[in-house]
Parts: structure tokens; C-alpha cells; sequence
């Protein structure tokens, strides 16, 4: 069902991509894939180095450090002596 889908969706956009630049001549769709080159590793190279850039600023939320609690041993030998599945129960 969902493979149906995804193969009509995958049809209708590559019908709509042949019409739309099946027009041009070939000289033409050689500039645009260029040009369209051009433009996704710009805006590639601008968001890696932007984020770089960015990596160590105080936009963002602190990052919090939570001790680690002791643990409690005595609790739990209770809890051992106290426990229910036992047969015996020695208090």
C-alpha cells in the first residue's frame, strides 16, 4: 500500500521534471545543473561552517551536570530482610 503510494508520488514528480526541463536544450540544462551545483555546496559549505562557528556560543542551554547519589545499602538489606517472596521473615 504505502510502496504504491510512494512509487505514484515518485512518477508524478519525475513526469513533472521531464516536462519541465525535457524543453531546454541541452546547453541550457548543462548551466542549470551548474548553477544549481553552485547554489547546494554554497549553502553546504555555509552550514558547516556556520554551525562550526556556533558550536561553542551560549545560544543554547547549558548543559547540566547531575552528581551521582550514593547508593544506599541500608535500604537495602532491609528491603532484603522485609521481602515478601521469602518464606521467613526474620525482623
Amino acid at each position: 500500500m504505502i510502496r504504491k503510494l510512494i512509487n505514484k508520488v515518485n512518477e508524478y514528480w519525475e513526469d513533472g521534471l521531464r516536462n519541465l526541463f525535457g524543453r531546454l536544450t541541452p546547453d541550457r540544462r548543462v548551466i542549470l545543473i551548474v548553477i544549481m551545483l553552485m547554489i547546494f555546496s554554497g549553502l553546504s559549505i555555509f552550514m558547516t561552517f556556520s554551525s562550526i562557528y556556533n558550536l561553542g556560543k551560549d545560544r543554547g542551554e547549558k548543559m547540566k551536570v547531575d552528581h551521582i547519589e550514593r547508593l544506599q545499602f541500608e535500604l537495602k538489606k532491609m528491603r532484603h530482610k522485609t521481602d515478601s517472596l521469602k518464606q521467613l521473615n526474620n525482623f
